[in-house]
């Protein structure tokens, strides 16, 4: 018998656990592994867990315990969705629990003082997939070799890990604990650490010190940049330790599942991770599941793919209005479909560009009373009625009701469909001519035809285009839609290209004042309202621009406000400062939220709660119901 200590966990149990001095467990071993533990290329598992596993108790309501085996088969639309299996994995240093609160999970134990100082301790034992120790130096080498090297992030340490541009003190106490220290607050940290795709602060420092010249001889080396066919040892580096991708076989990782395919392939497999840590309290090892099975399809014929039977889990390029289809072939193929709840601000959301180069247009973008009209001029709720059966709600974007933020206001506020009111405010501009189609024209006579860029046309977002479309018809405007790819797309918006673009809304409409009010704040680039004051935040005025309006200037003050209150009210009260700033000004323009979100699940998946949250960020999709400890009811469990 196996004796697996639990750490008394200074945050939150996990999954529900209750912090015990220890247990006793027999260690199971996997069945796909015993050949090879027989053979002796594999040491048996009480070998291969660490001296302290994280034990799940499987005890919420949709959970059991389970046995191993069998393939999880997924339908993505693009070779780089091997970074979603990283995303749905979801094991982190520390992680969100359905009810959103943060716990150890790589981690044994985190100890926080002030908000400053963080210790964290790792768990002794614990190893990387191919079997080597994972420990303090994992953390220095990314620290010191990675993070602070001028050639591998020529801007320096990741943005997320500085505090008003001040990188921590870094600290190696032992082989199994390290500490950051910052001399002002830093409560980005934990929410980051846990988020879908974090800043990895730690990497297998002996996979990557042969791509590092500070570890590798010289001609070594230089063999092996050409031998890639990089230009650079920073470059070959680079290509070899992105934890977050996924799309490196070679690459030691910390997740249940381990890339086996390296791209490009139409089929992507991921096998279970041999020293994964955590277990069940039968003793079992996690993953249950052996093998994740990601097949590349057209993303517009998952929908139709899912249908025939072709995954056990998909939501992802399934929408809303393609839940009547799937249901209908439910029964033949074996699967069940059920609607989860969303977290994000808006279903769609129009985006402004407040930093486009033309210049009228730009002028236009920064006129309040224009956002304003647009967003007047949209029939919310016969959108809901017409595209979404009364289903969703019609809204700003901006948090939604279950947020403990949320105040009616902030979804209203602009969000009644008024044409006359839009039609006093274009005029108070000052747009008064109009051409012979009662085109509103510009200062520069040019007709007010507002170009709404989209990553895609979906039948959904082209619906809800064209009823947007009748509504600006009556104030005399006119909305074409220009549709590309998304790398297109997003550059464009970057470049300043586009004037408006269309998207999904906030990515955390869920928050708690300890959330981060980041999107909502000119702070990054990848916000489609803003992009080149995010850009000029982000690189610490190196690129982008200034923000120069009053209300920019005070987003970033309650931002900063946020960012070093001392307790959970002063985070609050920096929240509602924000929240309502965003209402009032309409930087983007919602439309609906709460649309139900189709899962498709076979019939035989176990531990997949019947309703849930499908989110990005917080809560990595599936991620947050722990798809480790998904399993196959194959009748005899």
């Amino acid at each position: 018998m196996m004796r697996l200590a639990r750490p008394a966990l200074l945050l939150l149990a996990f999954l529900g656990l209750s912090a015990f001095d220890a247990v006793e467990i027999d260690a199971v071993e996997t069945p796909m592994l015993e050949n090879a533990v027989g053979a002796g290329s594999l040491p048996p598992v009480e070998r291969r867990l660490p001296l302290t596993p994280l034990v799940d108790a499987m005890d919420r309501p949709w959970q059991a315990p389970g046995q191993h085996g069998g393939d999880l088969n997924l339908l993505m639309a693009r070779t780089k969705d091997t970074r979603l299996i990283y995303v749905y994995s979801y094991a982190r240093l520390v992680v969100l629990t359905p009810d959103l609160r943060i716990v150890p999970d790589i981690l044994e134990r985190v100890e926080v003082e002030d908000e400053r100082i963080f210790t964290f301790t790792l768990r002794r034992g614990h190893r990387w997939s191919d079997g080597h120790p994972f420990t303090a130096e994992d953390f220095r080498y990314w620290w010191e070799d990675m993070a602070n090297n001028p050639k591998r992030y020529p801007g320096g340490p990741p943005p997320e890990m500085l505090v008003g541009g001040e990188a921590p003190k870094f600290e190696v106490l032992d082989a199994a604990s390290v500490r950051y220290s910052w001399t002002r607050p830093n409560p980005f940290l934990l929410p980051m650490l846990a988020g879908a795709k974090p800043v990895e602060i730690y990497a297998p420092a002996h996979y990557l010190r042969r791509f590092h010249p500070r570890f590798t001889e010289p001609l070594e080396l230089k063999q092996r940049v050409e031998a890639e066919r990089q230009k650079s040892w920073q470059q070959l580096h680079n290509r070899k330790d992105n934890l977050t991708e996924f799309d490196n076989p070679d690459l030691p990782t910390l997740q249940p599942w381990v890339p086996t395919t390296a791209p490009p392939a139409e089929r992507f497999i991921f096998v279970r991770n041999p020293y994964f840590h955590r277990v069940d309290s039968a003793g079992r090892q996690l993953p249950y599941i052996d093998r994740i099975v990601m097949t590349v399809a057209d993303a517009k014929i998952v929908p139709a793919k899912t249908g025939a039977g072709e995954s056990d889990l998909q939501a992802r390029y399934l929408r809303f209005d393609n839940y009547t289809f799937l249901t209908q072939g439910a029964k033949r193929n074996d699967y069940r479909v059920t609607l989860w709840r969303t977290g994000i601000g808006a279903q769609m959301a129009l985006f402004p560009n407040l930093t486009c180069n033309d210049p009228v247009w730009r002028a236009l973008n920064r006129d309040v009373r224009y956002r304003r009209a647009l967003s007047l001029a949209i029939d919310r709720e016969e959108m809901n009625q017409v595209i979404y059966y009364g289903l969703a709600i019609p809204t700003n974007n901006t948090l939604l009701e279950v947020s403990p933020l949320w105040v009616p206001a902030y979804r209203d506020r602009w969000a009644q469909f008024d044409v006359r009111q839009a039609n006093r405010l274009l005029d108070e501009i000052g747009l008064t001519e109009r051409n012979v189609n009662g085109v509103r024209l510009l200062p520069d006579g040019r007709p007010l035809e507002i170009v709404v860029e989209t990553a895609g046309e979906s039948t959904e977002e082209t619906d809800a285009l064209e009823l947007i479309a009748d509504g600006w018809r009556r104030i005399g405007a006119r909305l074409y839609i220009r549709s590309s790819q998304l790398d297109v797309f997003r550059n464009r918006i970057f470049a300043g290209e586009t004037c408006m673009s269309i998207a999904r809304g906030l990515d955390n409409a869920i928050a708690t004042a300890d959330m981060s009010p980041a999107e909502l704040v000119p702070v990054d680039q990848a916000k489609y309202q803003w992009p080149k004051w995010g850009q000029f935040f982000q690189t610490m005025g190196k690129d982008g621009e200034r923000p120069d309006t009053p209300e920019a200037r005070e987003l970033l003050e309650a931002f900063r406000s946020w960012r070093d209150a001392p307790d959970e009210a002063g985070r609050a009260a920096a929240w509602t400062r924000i929240l309502t700033i965003n209402a009032d000004q309409v930087y983007t323009i919602g439309t609906v939220a709460g649309v139900p979100q189709p899962v498709v699940a076979r019939r035989t998946l176990r531990n997949l709660p019947e309703k849930g949250l499908f989110n990005y960020d917080p809560g990595a999709h599936f991620g947050l119901y722990q798809p480790a400890s998904f399993w196959f009811d194959d009748g005899k469990g």
